[in-house]
């Protein structure tokens, strides 16, 4: 799983690793994309041409049964905050056949001195 987010969030290298990584019966439940591999590959392909330095680093990986969950810091460019991420992936003979996720805004300020990561 490290290995295809990578690939896809700082490599960029979309399709590739759509090919090797992603169940042909890819459900979503972002609202911002539809089901399937291919709009998979069409949505993070044009996000990428829209914002060429955006990278997302994973913080923690947590693996139970045929889930695994990323902890991530999401950023377009390297002069904005970012979002903090949990991307949720069920996975299936080796594939991804399932995602969801859970997104927020990092704030400039905080309530705390602790970080979001």
């Amino acid at each position: 799983m490290i290995n295809f987010y990578n690939g896809v969030f700082i490599q960029h290298q979309v399709q590739q690793f759509a090919n090797r990584c992603i169940s042909s019966r890819y459900i979503q439940h972002s609202p911002d994309a539809p089901d399937g591999k291919a709009p998979f590959v069409d949505y993070f392909t044009q996000y990428f041409k829209d914002h060429p330095t955006a990278k997302n680093t994973i913080k923690r990986a947590i693996a139970e049964d045929d889930l695994v969950m990323l902890h991530v810091h999401a950023q377009q460019n390297k002069a904005g905050r970012g979002t903090a991420i949990v991307d949720i992936f069920r996975v299936e003979q080796g594939k991804i056949i399932e995602h969801w996720d859970v997104q927020q805004e990092i704030p400039e300020q905080s309530a705390n001195t602790n970080t979001m990561f």
